[in-house]
């Protein structure tokens, strides 16, 4: 009994000790292998994988982080956790995804629950995507959860999943949905024709987050945490950018579209970007009004602009194309192309009546 005791008590002080690690303090080597391992329990990201915790139980050094406005994903519920190797900060940028040093890895975990309107309750994991930070650039793995969800496998050539879930509304909705491939995967993510994160910008990350058992206090900015805790060196002091929540009517219109557009199309829309030869541009700092699509004729739109003339037309949503594109769910239509089957119509609502005010 007395030895049960002692060893009870010490697994206690492993766990304490484990939770008092600094944020970074931790060594995944399988973040750098020249191959991603074939299933996600492999890395060591998460703790008791095989008996059922999925993603619940973060192991030392992973940090979990929220993003202001997210990019659309059929209305997946989706968790992103972080690695910063200790000692070695992600550095502060303005206006692209901070830079992270070798290393580094984003672990984006996507999940559906059974009814929208409860979304803490019967919640499928999906997938979850890996990018590693490797000295040749980001290397991205996409590993499917199994229907026990007690492991993810990686699927290098992606794979098509049939979903369905009841909506806000109490409806069904039944659907395809796309684990995307490893060129997938760059087609989105790439900006000068190498893989970069998309979300997490200074401005993307401007807001309060409780950070859970390893924070005192309650929710906190998360730029803040992650300077207080060794994530991230730079960060001024003032003119931090924020970007706008989309969902937020308390925000300007104005702020929610551009926002908006700025993560769902803007890392092809730029002129680094997969779309540069477009000449549409919509990231958050553009400033050219033809080149944000006003009054601005496509280039090589094919049947995507149907028989509108102009992307986006001020005052007139039902003929700019930019409407028609986001409504659509069919191929050579819809924009995005990938990442999505269906269409959000509180997003296609927002953007009509962000048009209707411009001049």
């Amino acid at each position: 009994m007395q030895f049960r005791q002692m060893a009870g008590l010490a697994v206690a002080l492993g766990a304490m000790l484990i939770a008092l690690l600094p944020a970074s303090a931790a060594d995944y080597p399988a973040i750098l292998a020249e191959k991603p391992p074939k299933l996600l329990s492999e890395y060591g990201f998460f703790q008791d994988i095989e008996k059922g915790a999925g993603i619940s139980k973060p192991s030392a050094g992973i940090v979990e982080y929220d993003l202001a406005t997210p990019l659309f994903s059929d209305f997946a519920v989706k968790t992103r956790h972080v690695h910063v190797p200790e000692g070695q900060p992600a550095k502060y940028t303005a206006s692209e995804a901070l830079e992270f040093p070798i290393g580094t890895a984003l672990i984006k975990t996507f999940a559906f629950p059974a009814d929208l309107r409860h979304p803490k309750d019967n919640v499928r994991l999906i997938e979850t995507r890996v990018l590693s930070r490797h000295e040749d650039g980001w290397h991205a793995a996409a590993y499917v959860w199994n229907d026990e969800q007690t492991e993810a496998v990686l699927k290098i050539a992606g794979k098509r999943m049939d979903l369905s879930f009841v909506d806000d509304k109490g409806e069904k909705v039944s659907f395809s949905y796309a684990v995307p491939n490893k060129n997938q995967c760059k087609g989105c993510h790439a900006i000068n024709g190498k893989i970069t994160p998309i979300g997490p910008k200074a401005r993307n990350l401007n807001r309060d987050f409780d950070h859970g058992a390893i924070q005192a206090g309650g929710p906190m900015n998360q730029l803040s945490w992650w300077a207080e805790n060794g994530l991230l060196a730079g960060l001024p002091d003032t003119g931090v950018e924020k970007a706008a929540d989309w969902l937020d009517e308390s925000a300007s219109l104005d702020e929610r579209a551009r926002t908006w557009l700025d993560v769902n199309c803007a890392h092809c829309h730029r002129p680094e970007g997969p779309a540069s030869n477009s000449g549409l541009f919509l990231t958050r700092g553009e400033e050219n009004p033809v080149a944000r699509g006003i009054m601005k004729r496509p280039v090589a739109a094919g049947r995507g602009a149907g028989d509108d003339q102009f992307d986006i037309v001020p005052g007139h949503p039902d003929q700019s194309i930019l409407i028609r594109r986001v409504s659509s769910t069919e191929p050579g239509v819809m924009m995005p192309e990938l990442g999505r089957a269906l269409t959000d119509k509180r997003v296609v609502d927002m953007l009509r009546q962000w048009i209707l005010t411009l001049h």
